[in-house]
């Protein structure tokens, strides 16, 4: 059997799948046997492999300078660390795909374990886009915004900014000084007079001709010059021009140019990390501890601290830390364009590969060090503190967190700590617009990359029963649990049946979701109701419904009542704004949205022609024809949709 990976287009040309099962029997020798098999047909030369166990599943995902050379390596178990003993005796087969050279297999090894998350690979774990700020070049009074995502949109974009917070200052820092809009061209085209931004001086109001584009124009520049490094050269023009207005007696130019000056040195002044000469640079610097990897990574663009983040690769356990640290950059750069400069607090065996294949993304050049001396130095030795700080504060929130999960399988007599606690809420309104929520929590926190929102559309559901909303909602989720994952083995993200299931509501809610379980003959899940209490609304007054009949209630300052109370709370906060979010929808939503062939353009026309969706309906045949850019096919399409039913 031969597989085609879905690689990138660069890595088409030359390459071969192989694809090799062998027994499914999960010990040593048969892993061993499996990728013997494979060595007969590999090549010397660069590429990646894949791994496989029995269900095809990938285990691993490694490149090569040279694929037969580093995959009989796998062969000599002696030589093996028990971690990758581990993962030889389970596998059954592997893929290759060879390519160019070393970098490329870099490049396409980091795209494969993003998509894959591999159990055996270092994983940057963090499912967070980076925010940048985006100064548009599509109009003649550019926009500026921040972003995130696809960078589809034409413009310059600055960043990335460590949070959104840091985008967030940024932006009411540049409003303050360069006074640039930031509002929607549909927002900037129908204002007839000045908005509230333009009145506490934080826009120069395009909008009605306050300022012309030339003007406009210069704005833009200097805003480019401050967000590329050039915060002095903008200083020295903003004091020119403030001393000029002075001497031609215009004050109140000179005032708003003053207020403008004091903006830039208080930016200027709030920056906590001098790098002054870095230019564009990313710190990066590990601590380990206890077996926990944490990496500090400082973002400098233009000589300007753009914020810092920490991060917890997750499967580092008897992985060398220099591998650890190359794994992560190339996860991180494959999310985030490289800078001109990156500096690590070690030396890397890959050092040369890795800037190759950076540069090769970039486009441009790409140093990667380790500073000695200088401001380089002292913003590492700021990312090192930071990162052992950032680790101490984790392990000492997982050790409080262990404990909590402790309390509770004491307290709902689980076998053990939950691994996944399930948390399930409905909301709707007189019955409309209803669904029901799961939010999901860990040892390591919410894992709110597994919430779940759940339209409830069975129609024996009636508008505004929570319990039958429930019954929806639990059959649904365990249903296709048991027929996805009947053995109920979690995967390498934590997904899996839960081992605590928190219902909110009393006793009803409860009964409810029994009776799902018992439908679906499932024995074993702990569920939990969980009621305001006698004092409704108030905190610290929960009661906790048991599947046996019993009720529980906690001391008020018992700390395994307020982590439960977070749990409640944060299922109704996800559920109430995934409910707002739907009702927000249904205001806009239209009766042509759901007519076959109809985009936004041609919807766009019709209701431009008709003025409203109901004349569209009622419209006859002819006159959706006479609409603009409507064919007489389309027409046809829209005048039986309304009206042969």
């Amino acid at each position: 059997m031969s597989e085609t990976p879905n690689a990138p287009n660069r890595f088409h040309e030359d390459k071969a799948s192989y694809t090799v099962r062998g027994s499914d029997a999960p010990d040593l020798d048969a892993g061993v046997a499996a990728i013997r098999n494979v060595l007969a047909t590999l090549p010397i030369r660069p590429g990646v492999y894949r791994m496989h166990d029995a269900r095809g599943d990938v285990l691993y995902v490694g490149k090569a300078r040279a694929l037969r050379n580093r995959v009989a390596n796998y062969t000599q178990v002696s030589r093996l660390t028990k971690r990758l003993q581990r993962m030889v005796a389970q596998t059954r087969s592997m893929t290759i795909v060879t390519t160019n050279n070393e970098a490329e297999a870099l490049l396409l090894e980091a795209q494969l374990i993003k998509r894959y998350r591999p159990p055996y690979n270092v994983l940057l774990r963090d499912d967070k886009s980076f925010p940048f700020i985006l100064l548009r070049a599509d109009h003649d009074f550019p926009r500026i915004q921040k972003h995130r995502g696809a960078r589809r949109a034409k413009g310059d974009y600055y960043g990335p900014f460590a949070s959104a917070g840091s985008v967030t200052q940024t932006l009411n820092a540049l409003q303050k000084l360069f006074l640039l809009r930031s509002c929607t061209d549909g927002f900037f085209k129908t204002r007839d007079r000045p908005c509230l931004l333009y009145q506490i001086k934080r826009c120069s109001a395009p909008c009605v001709g306050r300022i012309d584009v030339a003007a406009y124009a210069e704005l833009i520049g200097d805003a480019k010059d401050f967000l590329g490094g050039k915060s002095t050269k903008v200083q020295a023009k903003l004091g020119q021009q403030m001393q000029a207005a002075a001497e031609a007696m215009d004050f109140e130019l000179a005032a708003v140019l003053r207020d403008r000056l004091k903006a830039l040195t208080f930016i200027q002044g709030s920056q906590a990390i001098n790098a002054d000469g870095v230019g564009d640079a990313d710190v990066f610097a590990m601590a380990a501890r206890e077996g926990t990897i944490g990496i500090q990574a400082f973002f400098i663009r233009g000589g300007q601290n753009w914020g810092h983040r920490s991060f917890f690769p997750a499967h580092t356990s008897d992985v060398p830390e220099d591998e650890v640290m190359a794994a992560f950059l190339m996860q991180f750069y494959e999310e985030v364009p490289p800078p001109r400069n990156v500096f690590v607090d070690r030396e890397l065996t890959e050092a040369g590969i890795l800037a190759e294949a950076m540069a090769e993304r970039a486009g441009f050049k790409v140093a990667l060090s380790v500073p000695q001396r200088g401001v380089r130095r002292r913003l590492l030795d700021q990312a090192k503190r930071n990162a052992e700080e950032a680790l101490e504060r984790r392990n000492a929130e997982s050790t409080t967190q262990a404990k909590l999960l402790r309390e509770v399988a004491d307290l709902f007599e689980l076998e053990g700590p939950a691994d996944r606690i399930e948390v399930y809420d409905n909301s709707h309104i007189q019955g409309s617009h209803a669904l029901g929520a799961m939010v999901v929590a860990g040892p390591e926190g919410f894992r709110k990359g597994q919430y779940r929102k759940f339209n409830i559309r069975d129609k024996d559901t009636m508008p505004g029963d929570d319990f039958g909303m429930m019954r929806e909602v639990l059959t649904r989720r365990f249903a296709r649990a048991q027929e996805e994952n009947p053995d109920r083995v979690p995967d390498r993200d934590g997904n899996g049946w839960p081992d605590l299931v928190l219902i909110d509501g009393g006793r009803g809610q409860l009964n409810a979701a029994k009776a799902v379980l018992e439908d679906l003959g499932i024995e074993d899940v702990c569920m939990v109701g969980v009621a305001k209490g006698p004092d409704h609304g108030r905190e610290g007054r929960e009661v906790f419904h048991l599947m046996d009949g019993r009720e529980l209630t906690l001391p008020v300052n018992s700390p395994v009542l307020f982590y439960l109370q977070r749990l409640r709370d944060e299922v109704h906060r996800f559920v109430i704004g995934a409910h707002r979010d739907k009702r927000s929808k249904a205001i806009g939503a239209s009766p042509l949205d759901d007519v076959p062939g109809i985009g936004p353009a041609r919807k766009k026309a019709l209701l431009m022609h008709f003025g409203t969706a109901r004349a569209v309906r009622n419209a006859s045949l002819e006159d959706l024809q006479k609409a603009p850019g409507v064919s007489k096919a389309m027409a046809q399409g829209v005048y039986d949709f309304f009206h042969a039913r």
